[in-house]
This record gives C-alpha cells, sequence and structure tokens, in this order.
C-alpha cells in the first residue's frame, strides 16, 4: 500500500468506521439508540435533536459515544465500543524499521512528495481549513465533510482553481480516481469513460450500469451538491470535465447533476461542446431542449446516460430510453397486482439514496403522480410528518432529519426497513419502491435483515413489492446474490431505479383504473 493510500485510510476510517461502529451498537438488543462522533457543536446538536444528549460537555477534539436503552444493554454497548476503538488493525511483520503513523497532511507529503490526493473526513468546523492545507501542499481533495458553508466552499475552490488542483466537495461522498472507489462507491471495470457527477448515488448508479453493460469507467469525479450553484459557479464540474477532456484514456465523458442554476449550465455546456470528445449530459428534471445542442446527447435519467456512453464509445445506434415500459413489464405488473383491493392506491417509495428519491419523483410526475416528501422537488408538496406517508410519498432515508445521531441508512439500514414495515402494514399502500445501495461503506448484507422484515409484515394481499439494487457482481456484497434473497422473497427486481418508479407508477394506474380513475 502506497504512502497516499495509506493516508486516505486514516482519514476515512475515522469517519465511516464511527458509522460503522453506532450501526453495530444500534444492533444491540436493549439498545434504543446509539451514536459514536466527535464532539463537535454541530454533532452535539444532532445529538440533542436524537435525545441522545442530555448536557454533554464534550469539545470538538473529544469522542462522543452516547447509548440510551437498558441500563445492562447500555454498559455493553460502551465495552464494545471501546474494544473497537482501541483495537489495533495487525500489520505485516518485517524485520526493517515501521515508518511513522501519519498525523498530519504535512506529514504525508514530506514522507512521500509524490502524493497529490487528500481525502479529508473531519467535522465541518474544520474540514475548510484542512482543504485549503491540503491545496497549499499541492494536493488535490476529496472532502467528504458536510456543513462547510457555501463561502468557505468559494474559497476552497477559487484556490484551486488558481492551483489547478481539483476539489471534490464538501460532502462529495463518491469517486473513483485510478480505478480506487473512495467514499460510498463501487467495484467496476477500468475502461474508456469519464464521469463527473454532483450527485453520490447518481454516481454510483451511472459507473455501475456501464459495467452492468460491459464497458468501464476511467475516472469517476464527485464535485458536492452545491458545485453548480450560482455562487460557486460549477467550478469542480469544469475543472472535472477539463481534465477527463485531456486524458488520453478517456473517450466517453458523462456530466450528471440536478439542474445547474442557467449561467453555470450555459458555462458547462459551453465547455462540453468545446472539449473534442462526446458528452453525455443528464441534467435531472431539465428540458432537454435546454441541454441539446452539437456535440452534446442528452440523457432523460440516470441509467438513459450510462446506456447512451457505452453506445457512443461502441459506435452504435441510439438505444431505447428505459423510460419507455414494454408490454411485457406491463403484463408482468398486471399479474403482480391482480390480488390488490381497489382500495390500495399509493405509491410509497422508500430511498437510502437522495438521488434516487428526486429521480423517481420526477418520473412518478411524468406518469401523473405527484407526491409529497421530505425532499420533494418542484410541484410536488412537502410532508408535513416525516415519520408518517400521506397519500403518494418519496422519502429519502438519507438525508438530515433521519440521520441526525444516526449512521446513513447505506451503512445501519434499521430505519429503513422501519419505515418499510411501516408501508407495508398502510391499507393505502399500493406498492413499496426502494433501492438497495451495494459498495464499499454499504451493510456487507443489506439484504439481510429487510428479508426478515418482509416475512413479518407481507402478506400476498398486500402491497407489490419492487426494488433496484444499485451495485456490480465485484461488489463485497456481489449484486446477483443479493437480487437473488429480494427475489426469493416476491420482490420484483427493475433493471435500474428508473425502471424501478414506472414500475411503481404503473401499478398505481392499474389501482387508478379498477376505480374508474385517470392518473
Amino acid at each position: 500500500m502506497s504512502v497516499m493510500q495509506k493516508v486516505f485510510a486514516n482519514l476515512y476510517q475515522d469517519s465511516v468506521s464511527l458509522m460503522q461502529i453506532s450501526a453495530q451498537l444500534n444492533k444491540l438488543p436493549g439498545i434504543e439508540q446509539a451514536s459514536v462522533v466527535m464532539g463537535s457543536e454541530t454533532n452535539l446538536i444532532q445529538l440533542r435533536d436524537a435525545g441522545l444528549d442530555s448536557g454533554c460537555q464534550a469539545g470538538p477534539n473529544d469522542l462522543v459515544i452516547a447509548v440510551r436503552g437498558d441500563e445492562a444493554a447500555c454498559q455493553q454497548a460502551l465495552e464494545l465500543a471501546q474494544q473497537r476503538l482501541t483495537s489495533k488493525p495487525q500489520e505485516n511483520s518485517s524485520d526493517g524499521p515501521r515508518a511513522p503513523q501519519l498525523v498530519s497532511l504535512a506529514m504525508a507529503a514530506e514522507q512521500q512528495p509524490e502524493i497529490n490526493l487528500a481525502l479529508i473526513s473531519v467535522p465541518g468546523d474544520y474540514a475548510a481549513a484542512e482543504a485549503i492545507k491540503a491545496l497549499h501542499l499541492g494536493m488535490n481533495v476529496m472532502l467528504f465533510s458536510d456543513n462547510v458553508s457555501l463561502e468557505q466552499e468559494r474559497e476552497i475552490k477559487l484556490l484551486a482553481e488558481r492551483k489547478n488542483r481539483l476539489v471534490m466537495g464538501p460532502d462529495c461522498g463518491t469517486a473513483i480516481i485510478n480505478g480506487m472507489p473512495l467514499g460510498f462507491a463501487n467495484v467496476v471495470k477500468t475502461g474508456a469513460i469519464g464521469v463527473v457527477g454532483a450527485s453520490g448515488t447518481g454516481l454510483q448508479e451511472v459507473t455501475c450500469r456501464i459495467d452492468q453493460l460491459g464497458a468501464g469507467i476511467s475516472q469517476a469525479l464527485g464535485t458536492g451538491g452545491h458545485d453548480l450553484h450560482e455562487a460557486i459557479g460549477g467550478i469542480s464540474m469544469l475543472h472535472g470535465l477539463e481534465a477527463l477532456a485531456a486524458d488520453a484514456a478517456t473517450q466517453v465523458i458523462v456530466l450528471i447533476s440536478k439542474p445547474p442554476a442557467r449561467p453555470v449550465a450555459e458555462r458547462i455546456l459551453q465547455r462540453a461542446q468545446a472539449c473534442g470528445k462526446p458528452v453525455v449530459v443528464n441534467f435531472l428534471g431539465a428540458a432537454a431542449e435546454e441541454v441539446a445542442r452539437s456535440g452534446i446527447t442528452v440523457a432523460n435519467t440516470l441509467a438513459d446516460a450510462a446506456e447512451l456512453a457505452v453506445a457512443l464509445l461502441n459506435h452504435q445506434a441510439t438505444p431505447v430510453s428505459v423510460a419507455q415500459l414494454p408490454a411485457q413489464h406491463r403484463q408482468m405488473l398486471q399479474q403482480a397486482s391482480a390480488q390488490l383491493p381497489a382500495d390500495r392506491r399509493a405509491i410509497r417509495g422508500v430511498f437510502a439514496g437522495g438521488t434516487f428519491c428526486y429521480e423517481a419523483q420526477l418520473l412518478c410526475q411524468q406518469q401523473g403522480f405527484m407526491a409529497t416528501s421530505n425532499t420533494p422537488v418542484k410541484g410536488n408538496l412537502r410532508l408535513e410528518d416525516i415519520w408518517h406517508s400521506f397519500g403518494h410519498t418519496l422519502i429519502d432515508m438519507g438525508d438530515d432529519d433521519f440521520t441526525r445521531g444516526r449512521p446513513h441508512p447505506m451503512i445501519d439500514p434499521t430505519l429503513r426497513n422501519q419505515r418499510i414495515a411501516a408501508e407495508l402494514n398502510d391499507a393505502d399502500t399500493a406498492v413499496v419502491l426502494f433501492d438497495l445501495v451495494l459498495g464499499y461503506g454499504a451493510a456487507a448484507e443489506p439484504a439481510t435483515e429487510l428479508l426478515d422484515v418482509l416475512k413479518q409484515h407481507h402478506t400476498p394481499q398486500g402491497p407489490v413489492l419492487i426494488a433496484h439494487v444499485c451495485g456490480t457482481e465485484a461488489d463485497p456484497q456481489q449484486r446477483s446474490r443479493q437480487i437473488s434473497a429480494l427475489r426469493e422473497a416476491g420482490v420484483l427486481i427493475a433493471g435500474c431505479n428508473a425502471q424501478a418508479a414506472l414500475w411503481a407508477s404503473e401499478i398505481a394506474g392499474i389501482q387508478a383504473e379498477k376505480n374508474g380513475e385517470t392518473a
């Protein structure tokens, strides 16, 4: 392992291992809730909001282990947390002197000057300062941390622009650099398609779909969710686009994000036109006529972006969009919903991926189904009580409201599974739509606990179950194994998130017809 990889492992492990320890503690019998976090002001506020802090005086350099539950279970949880935190990884024996432990970016750069990437995962209060240090040391930056203000992000990225360095983030959860997955990323084949994405799960969907189609990824660069904001100006996406345009290994480029600010979109599209390589653009929800121009291929969905990129790479005809529902799929869905009582009408989406929730809302809208959500797209309504669905409801379980004091649902799916159980028991639910996200950082066996929930709460006359599994065969969880387990439980498995949303809309349409209604 190179020193650069060691720096990445140390910085990233601090954040994700704490979330994984939290997830392990939450699964202990007798524990109502547990969280292991650094004592930053933001984290302490989140602990208070989650009911886990009764006046903790921790400082930003302190580690907080907060548990609630039975006294004996809490004691067990504290002991387990301390054991996990103090255990040392096994090291290969060597007759030579041990390398000193790297405790700062400056020390890493001094030990091995060729290091050119720092992955920063510290509380948001300190993330900007660390990113600036890394840039001054000549490094590119992946900023996994969130809670960085727009003003700080702009300062960091303007500095990066002056130094000709790339900043991925803040709140950049996914990247693949020179074949190395960073953050929540998947194991995909190396190839000739480069991707720049403002969304973590969107980036995962496109890279996994490209892998499933037999092609591979040259680089996958994240930008963070605010990069396309007018105040930032798309600095990271523009830098990533230019880097891929200059990369001899990249033959096709894919750009994905929610709709950027109009001036930012124009700047990006102009650069894309002039880059000299075919570019596929998926600005989720943007009108195709606002994006289309010579040299740019517009994709309607995340999956379409992957399909189009592979077709361009292989000089093939434009593939049919996944947004078109074949007749055999309609027949399958008719059969699946045949036993549903007419009064079950609602689509209930429960997502770990925020972009999957966003795309599903857009596609359901296009089919005539407006929904409520905790993260509504334009035209949808905000859910008044995020813990209880109303009508058609699509929920992003990875949103801050659900992760305060808890790990993300991709790491610990407990809350997600509880929400699915609630939707199954709701007499209004016609179809439960959900995602399963695989890869590094995600739960080791994401289907296992969910299957127990389905056995307890799903009946033949209950809602239709539709899922989409985002991952690859090379992922630690193995996509085909997760799909097989879900299918055995009666879940319909769509090939991509967009297809799953269209299937759910078709079920809702069938139920509307039973009642003599239209969508």
